[in-house]
C-alpha cells in the first residue's frame, strides 16, 4: 500500500539515502530508532512535508512524490498535536471537511460521530487552550482520521503523555489497530509500544532503514 523506493531526502545537514521501505494494506508498521536518528525526517517526507531529492512514494499504487500533502490521502498525528489554540475542538476536528467542502450540518454531524468514537463528546465546544495531552491527542487522532485517510501516521504520540493517560490513548490505538480498517506507520522509540502495536517492525540508525522484523499477530 505504501511503497518507497530508493527515496533521498536531506535536511540540514542531515540526510537520509537509498530508503526502501513496504507497509501493506491493513498493516501496523513501526519505525523504532534512537532520537535523531531520522525516523521523523522520513515520516515528513513520506506526508509531504519536506522534499525528497530522489527516489519515489507510492501510495495505493499511485506515485505521490510530487503531490502536495492534502493530495496524498494520509492522516499525520504530530507528537505535539498541533493544535489550533483559540478554535473548539469540533471546528479543529471538521477542517479536513471544511478543505472537502462539506457544509456546515454535514461537519458538525461526522465530527460529532467522531468525538463520540474517541469518547471526547465532552470536548466539542472547548478550546485546545487548557486540554490535557492525552486530550490533545485524542483531537489530533480525530482529525487525522476524518482525513478517511489510505495511510495514518503517528509520529510519537505517546512519548509526552503520563503513564496512566498513556495507557489509555494506546488502549484507544488498539482497537484501531485490529479493526485493520487503515494501515498506520507509527514512529517510536519505545521497544515495548512498538512490540505491542505492530505488525511489522523496522529499525533506523543514523540514516539506515533496516530490514524489517514480522511480529506476531496478536490481537490485544
Amino acid at each position: 500500500m505504501l511503497d518507497c523506493r530508493n527515496i533521498s531526502i536531506a535536511a540540514g545537514g542531515f540526510a537520509l539515502s537509498g530508503i526502501d521501505l513496504q507497509v501493506q494494506a491493513g498493516q501496523w508498521a513501526t519505525i523504532m530508532g534512537s532520537t535523531g536518528c531520522g525516523k521523523t525526517t522520513l515520516l515528513e517526507a513520506i506526508c509531504g512535508l519536506r522534499d525528497v531529492t530522489a527516489g519515489s512514494i507510492h501510495i495505493g499504487g499511485v506515485d505521490v512524490t510530487r503531490l502536495a500533502p492534502r493530495c496524498r490521502g494520509i492522516g499525520l498525528v504530530p507528537q505535539d498535536g498541533a493544535l489550533f489554540a483559540g478554535m473548539r475542538v469540533e471546528a479543529m476536528l471538521a477542517l479536513p471537511l471544511r478543505a472537502r467542502g462539506v457544509g456546515r450540518a454535514g461537519r458538525a454531524r461526522r465530527a460529532s460521530a467522531m468525538a463520540e468514537r474517541l469518547s471526547m463528546s465532552h470536548l466539542l465546544r472547548r478550546t485546545a487552550h487548557g486540554l490535557s495531552g492525552g486530550e490533545r491527542q485524542r483531537v489530533a487522532l480525530g482529525r487525522a482520521l476524518l482525513c478517511e485517510p489510505t495511510l495514518l501516521c503517528l509520529d510519537e504520540p505517546l512519548s509526552a503523555l503520563d503513564g496512566e493517560t498513556r495507557a489509555s490513548i494506546r488502549e484507544l490505538l488498539m482497537v484501531l489497530r485490529n479493526t485493520g480498517d487503515v494501515s498506520v506507520l507509527h514512529v517510536t522509540h519505545d521497544q515495548q509500544e512498538a512490540t505491542a502495536m505492530a505488525h511489522t517492525i523496522w529499525h533506523m540508525e543514523n540514516g539506515v532503514l533496516s530490514t524489517a522484523g514480522e511480529v506476531n499477530d496478536v490481537v490485544h
